[in-house]
């Protein structure tokens, strides 16, 4: 038997301006996609809204025009934020926050080997030292990316002396740039973001944060972001990383979690490899979600 071709939104909108001309299925069709990719019913509404205007407004009825125009509006929905990554400090300290499972430690390791793959110097800071596991994992991805590693020197480490310990490390070195993986869960939240404080401060009093980047995994959706609220409210974040973006499946999500919490997609994930988390780039994203 065949493998079943993944859904993705640019193969469910091809078959739609393939059409001869565009009519109440069309819109049907299109507002089902949009919602299946997970754009959310808000921000599906309004983008229909606007290409219904639009439409209108030059008189056509050719799919393609259509396909166009909703390729242009996501495109500009995306360019309003600034997706570049601050690291021009040196170090250039970033920290990185978010819940237990969505890949935190994997995706600093992706990261490490995406700022060596441009010739930067990368320290990592297992700071989440509420896990063994976790800076055995992290050790292992710092390795394969060719980044040092500072580790806490007993298990249960304060979390901010090791958060210290790396950034003294990076400032005897010469070393570039610092990244601290820190806890994604404690027993109460309320512990968590004080623990993110303190770190926050430590750090602050040796050198400026650069960024504080948030990690979702793209699969879990509108889901993924109330569990993430509490880093989103307490912790600073400058920036969103995106995992498991594999397919359009979920594409919309990137948009309607940029317009949700107004703060920039920075990284995205598509793939299990350390290679595979690239910057994010408005243009060839809308690209190959709405297809050409």
């Amino acid at each position: 038997m065949a493998a079943r071709t993944p859904w993705s939104l640019s193969g469910a909108l091809k078959g739609m301006f393939q059409r001869p001309t565009i009519d109440e299925t069309t819109w049907e069709d299109l507002e089902d996609a949009l919602i299946g990719a997970d754009f959310g019913p808000d921000v599906t509404e309004s983008i229909v809204t606007g290409l219904h205007a639009s439409v209108d407004r030059y008189r056509t009825t050719d799919p393609r025009d259509l396909q166009r125009m909703l390729r242009e509006e996501v495109e500009e929905r995306l360019s309003k934020f600034d997706t570049t990554l601050k690291l021009s400090e040196r170090p250039a300290v970033v920290l990185v926050v978010g819940v237990n499972g969505v890949g935190k430690t994997t995706t600093i390791g992706k990261f490490a080997k995406f700022l060596r793959n441009y010739d930067r110097t990368v320290v990592v800071g297992a700071a989440d030292t509420f896990r063994a596991a976790a800076v055995e994992q992290l050790a292992t991805w710092a390795e394969r990316a060719g980044a040092q590693i500072v580790r806490p020197q007993q298990q249960g480490q304060d979390p901010a002396s090791v958060a210290f310990q790396t950034i003294e490390y990076a400032k005897r070195t010469g070393t570039e740039i610092v990244i601290i993986d820190t806890a994604g869960r404690l027993q109460t939240k309320g512990g968590l973001m004080d623990e993110l404080s303190k770190i926050r401060r430590v750090v602050e009093k040796q050198a400026p944060i650069a960024e504080v980047l948030l990690v979702l995994d793209a699969t879990t959706g509108q889901n993924g972001l109330s569990q993430a609220q509490a880093f989103i409210e307490h912790a600073g974040v400058t920036g969103l990383v995106l995992t498991k973006l594999d397919g359009s499946a979920k594409g919309g999500f990137v948009l309607a979690v940029q317009e949700k919490t107004g703060i920039p997609i920075k990284l995205v994930g598509q793939g299990e490899g350390i290679g595979d988390l690239t910057g994010f780039t408005p243009h060839v994203f809308a690209q190959n979600l709405v297809g050409n």
